[in-house]
């Protein structure tokens, strides 16, 4: 058995200008995401055992974050595309706008109500995503017990593949949780060839962040926010 913490990315510019961006849009993070990533690494610090191996999305949000949370290790970070978020393809093109949100979310409700092969233009359906996900965290498991190992991505690849990840996890849960920025979600996971199990321990804990960083920006628009 391994423990594998699932952290997303400290606050970015397009969280607070509720862009969607998976690919073209590509920020780095402000200075409270700097700090909540800081603040990350600490809390993973002060744990009883240390990390062993620190992987991250390309983007550079998840990047960022993993290479402040590796720092008191002294760990390298391995960059995986397979955990890039959520490819919502042509919706990323400006301008960001609530009809693309809107078509957004009508995908993702989609996937959970037994569409997955409901596609974003040019982007994910749910089986693209989740074969990447669950490629990615093979990769990363396979014939290795014992270890400590923290993956740096995104609210909405985490999120939405949590349901075959996890089948027992009550999803009505998980989407009423959230998953803020540098929350950090553990579970149980072991990678015997091409057979996958996890359990998962918490979801989306973002007690060990304090301050400036603990105030929180939602990046969902609210209704009129944007045109």
């Amino acid at each position: 058995m391994n423990r594998v913490f699932l952290v997303r990315h400290g606050e970015n510019p397009a969280n607070i200008t509720k862009q969607l961006s998976s690919r073209h849009v590509d920020y780095s993070l402000t200075e409270k995401g700097r700090a909540q990533a800081r603040q990350t690494g600490q809390y993973f610090a002060s744990l009883p055992y240390p990390i062993d191996e620190v992987y991250a999305s390309p983007l550079k949000r998840a990047h960022e974050t993993a290479l402040l949370i590796a720092q008191p290790f002294g760990l390298p970070v391995t960059v995986m595309d397979n955990f890039r978020e959520v490819d919502v393809g042509r919706l990323e093109e400006p301008p960001t706008t609530m009809a693309k949100w809107e078509f957004h979310n009508q995908i993702v409700e989609q996937w959970f109500t037994g569409h997955p092969e409901a596609r974003f233009p040019g982007g994910d359906d749910y089986h693209s995503l989740w074969r990447r996900m669950r490629a990615g965290l093979l990769q990363v498991l396979r014939g290795k017990d014992n270890r400590a190992i923290v993956i740096v991505g995104h609210g909405g690849i985490f999120s939405f593949t949590l349901k075959d990840l996890c089948p027992a996890a009550d999803m009505n849960v998980v989407f009423s949780i959230g998953n803020a920025n540098c929350s950090v979600s553990e579970f149980e996971m072991t990678a015997r060839g091409d057979d996958l199990r996890a359990n998962l321990v918490r979801w989306a804990d973002y007690s060990h962040l304090n301050g400036e960083a603990a105030v929180l920006v939602n990046p969902l628009p609210a209704e009129g926010e944007l045109e």
